[in-house]
Parts: C-alpha cells; structure tokens; sequence
C-alpha cells in the first residue's frame, strides 16, 4: 500500500468517525454512507483505470460524476437510491474541504436526479386490524404472541421495525408514553394506547427468555434480538392466510398508523412529530393518500363522475 493509498483510506475512516461521533449518525446510517462512498470510489478506480488518490478526487470534472450517475442509470439503480448516493458523496467531499484534505468543486454543481414523489401505500382499517388481531388457528405459542404485540405496536405507535426491535425490556414498563431513539440518534416522545400494553405483557409474560431490563423486548426464536428480516418474513407468509395485499409490510403499519390519524381529524403538524419526521413535507405524502382515496369514493359514488349516466 502506497501513502497516497493509506492517505485516502485514513481520510474515510475520520469521516466515518465524523458521522458517527459529531454528527451523532446511527450505526446503520454510517453503514450504509460507507457503502456509497466506497461504491464510488470503486467506479472512479475503474473508471480511471487505477487506485484513485485524494488528488485524483480533487481533480474529478462534472463529467467525471455525470458518468458515475450515467452508470447507476444504466445498472438499473433507483433514483432514490442515487440520490442518496450523490448526498454521501458531497457530505465526503464538504468535509474533506472543511478539514483541509481535498477540495472539488465540481461535484457540487451537479443536480441531484429527480425522481418521482412516492405516495405511501397504507393498509386498510379492516386489513391492519386483522394483523393485530392475529391468532393462530392452533397450537399457539410464545411467538404468535410475540407478533402480536410488535404488530400493536408498530400500528399503534407509527414506530419504524428498527426502533421498535432496538427497544429493550426497560422500555415495557406501562407509561402514557414512549422515547424513542429514531434517525440520527433523535429522541421524540410517542403516546402508547393500553392496548398496546396489553399485547406487550400478554407476550412477555410467556416468554420464556430473561426478563433483564438490558435485554431485548423482542426476542427471536433462540434467545436474540429479532431481526427486521425475520419479521418481513412474517408479515410475508401471513398475506395469504390473512388475505392481505402485496404493500402489507411492516412499514405499511407506521403509514397505516399516519394515514388513519389523518383521516380521523389529526393534526398534520402533531403527526409529524409522532413520525419523528425532520420535514414537514415529508408528512404532508400522507394527505395525497387521503386525496386519493377520496377521489376514488367520489368517481364511484357520484352519478355525473360515473361513465353513461
């Protein structure tokens, strides 16, 4: 290893420890800005032919990162997930010339790709009630109780699967309210409805794992912490028995959760801050679901919206 390539990796990882440290980023965040910066270098190398230095980086033109999101097009890469990608690589880049290592201009006059607005897709009422009021049909165990109670919880709560399976068993104490820890390490404080409660203690209380305040509230099968994989797994397996559509996910919960609060009269301002959302126009995706739906109820309701009448 040559310094000019110790030189690059040094600066990466003081990046890394940057995000992690000052800008207090979570540990799956840090992760993935990783694999972004790292999935870029990797393009510049081949694109240049060699190991990239940090005079390399400072010397890349707009068309050097025109052609890194040519590639991602082409490799069928979401926008999203490039723009992401694009963020990172500025966030690394702002820092590098903010700390006197690398400074380059010119990824900072490209345009981030615009993508179209998704549109969150809820479950029903009917459907997100007939996840929380998952039964077996026999032989019920620890674990049909076990889902039970994270379903109740991501519906009644809008957690995100990760801050609902980072919760520990000091968290399960009855209280109006929740803190949770959600991006970036930001706290918010969430209303728990006793029926919330009562599914959480209904499943702890035939656990059959430790009961220590420091251990998970969601145990998997052997003893561990439940993983979001083993639950999407879950909720997959659970569509055909419960006749639930292809959108049923975890995730689906947290916008059914935001979609039926708004529908019942919720303040979108209050909703936000129960999402744990930095934008309010992040928020404001939901009441296109609401509009949607509306319009849907008027087109077949109403007579002149209804074709040959």
């Amino acid at each position: 290893m040559t310094n000019d390539d110790k030189a690059l990796i040094d600066a990466v990882n003081a990046w890394l420890s940057w995000l992690i440290y000052e800008k207090r980023g979570s540990k799956n965040t840090s992760q993935s800005y990783q694999r972004d910066l790292t999935a870029f270098i990797a393009f510049i190398a081949d694109h240049m032919a060699g190991p990239p230095t940090l005079t390399d980086l400072a010397q890349l033109r707009t068309t050097d990162f025109r052609a890194w999101l040519a590639y991602r097009a082409a490799s069928g890469v979401a926008r999203s997930s490039t723009a992401r990608a694009l963020s990172v690589v500025r966030s690394f880049f702002r820092w590098s010339a903010r700390n006197g290592i690398c400074t380059n201009a010119a990824v900072l006059t490209i345009r981030t790709p615009r993508q179209p607005r998704a549109i969150p897709k809820p479950l029903s009422t009917e459907n997100a009630l007939k996840v929380v009021a998952l039964k077996a049909t026999h032989n019920e165990t620890w674990l049909n109780f076990r889902d039970r109670a994270l379903f109740t919880l991501l519906y009644g709560c809008g957690l995100r699967i990760s801050e609902a399976l980072n919760l520990n068993q000091r968290h399960s104490r009855i209280t109006e309210f929740l803190v949770i820890s959600g991006k970036g390490n930001k706290q918010r404080m969430v209303p728990v409805l006793p029926a919330v409660w009562d599914a959480i203690e209904e499943y702890l209380d035939r656990c059959p794992h430790s009961r220590e305040l420091d251990k998970p509230l969601f145990y998997g099968a052997r003893g561990e912490r439940l993983t979001a994989g083993v639950v999407q797994r879950i909720l997959r397996s659970l569509r055909n028995e419960l006749n639930l559509p292809e959108t049923a996910t975890p995730h689906a919960l947290r916008h059914s959760f935001a979609t039926h609060l708004l529908a019942g009269g919720g303040d979108l301002r209050a909703i936000q801050e129960l999402l744990g959302h930095a934008s309010l126009s992040t928020t404001q995706r939901y009441t296109a679901v609401d509009g949607t739906k509306m319009l849907k109820e008027y087109k077949n309701a109403h007579p002149r919206a209804q074709k040959n009448k």
